[in-house]
């Protein structure tokens, strides 16, 4: 049986987020301005960087895809040290039972109740558009495996300032590598490939660390108003979904940096002082 492009984008909708962009207004309140002057250091402001929030799971391939073309805008965009990226979880499948010998074709098959031939067709539409942002996936090699752990991770990196690093190993791990991304022996080895202490790492996740974080960002995913991964928000005021084209993530920063840069005009400013030269002054 053949399906259409069209039809296999709405049977992947249990993978990933149909790619419809989505902006909005919502209220946010912000710390006034202020100015603190010591011996070595200005700092205008105490949050320095716009902050984008992209809510996504490591098992979702169009999640892969579109921090590719996320990247790709953000690589394109004059203010980008500007930009913090914050990584929020989500999950497509929490109940999902991590199988082994399972793949996500076989996975999907079943859930869906179609042949194995059928779930392949539908994952060779999700491999092209792989390819086309540089992306090799070996969905034969894949493991079904539940997610949270992994989310566990990826908050605890974040509290180590390694999580943007970590989240590109996860996807490496879960859709080239063909790697168990709920063992805790294998999310160890991505956790210190990226300098996280391995007795930490150990500590971690042997124990329910973290597991409330992942629960508070699947909660504030529903207020937000999430329905499906990637979702990509921009200074909580406006808000993408999907794997969108690197021109739209383009135009969206543009926009919301825009907003955000009058609110706060001094917000990137940390003067470290040394000797300078001042005009019509002595130089000290």
């Amino acid at each position: 049986m053949k399906y259409s492009k069209i039809a296999v984008k709405k049977i992947l909708v249990i993978l990933c987020a149909a790619t419809v962009i989505v902006i909005y207004k919502c209220q946010v309140s912000k710390s006034n301005n202020t100015s603190v002057k010591s011996n070595k250091i200005t700092n205008l402001k105490t949050s320095a960087k716009m902050q984008v929030e992209i809510w996504s799971d490591v098992m979702c391939p169009f999640c892969y895809i579109g921090k590719r073309k996320f990247e790709a805008a953000l690589s394109q965009f004059a203010d980008s040290a500007a930009i913090q990226v914050v990584w929020k979880s989500y999950q497509l499948n929490p109940d999902m039972k991590t199988d082994t010998t399972k793949n996500s074709i076989a996975a999907l098959a079943e859930h869906k109740g179609i042949s194995l031939q059928e779930s392949e067709e539908m994952h060779k539409y999700v491999i092209e558009m792989a390819e086309k942002s540089g992306l090799n996936y070996n969905m034969k090699n894949t493991i079904s495996a539940n997610s949270f752990n992994a989310h566990r991770l990826t908050h605890f990196a974040k509290s180590m300032g390694k999580q943007l690093a970590l989240e590109e190993k996860l996807f490496e791990a879960y859709f080239v590598l063909g790697k168990n991304i709920d063992d805790i022996n294998t999310l160890i080895s991505i956790g210190t490939s990226v300098g996280l202490l391995h007795d930490d790492l150990v500590k971690t996740l042997q124990s329910d660390a973290f597991a409330e974080d992942v629960r508070e960002d699947i909660y504030e995913a529903q207020q937000v108003g999430v329905r499906g991964v990637p979702f990509f928000v921009f200074d909580r005021k406006f808000a993408v979904s999907g794997a969108q084209e690197s021109n739209v993530f383009l135009t969206s920063l543009e926009k919301s940096f825009a907003e955000w840069k009058k609110a706060n005009p001094n917000a990137i400013l940390n003067i470290v002082d040394g000797k300078v030269c001042e005009p019509n002054k002595d130089c000290k």
